[in-house]
């Protein structure tokens, strides 16, 4: 790689550290809600909403689509974030 090169890719990788921060602060945020909607939740059967899931993957799609994002993407990304939290939610329920 040539300098010029490395100069740049050192800048590039920079910015995606700073979006990398801004990225925790956002799933800080969701996690907080997450914990507010499991406190709602009576029984350990009611964390898993596929219907909800769908619709979820599905506005994410068009979404990607609009912004000219590859869906496929963001299908992942979702669908890990989504059964990520539902094992926090699973880890973190509590009988009433």
């Amino acid at each position: 790689m040539s300098p010029i090169k490395k100069k740049k890719l050192i800048k590039l990788r920079k910015k995606l550290d700073k979006l990398d921060d801004v990225l925790i602060n956002i799933i800080k945020k969701r996690t907080k809600l997450v914990n507010n909607v499991l406190a709602l939740k009576d029984k350990k059967n009611q964390i898993v909403d596929k219907e909800r899931i769908n619709k979820i993957l599905k506005n994410i799609k068009k979404k990607s689509i609009k912004n000219n994002i590859d869906s496929k993407i963001t299908k992942r990304i979702w669908i890990n974030m989504i059964y990520a939290f539902i094992d926090f939610e699973k880890r973190n329920f509590k009988k009433k």
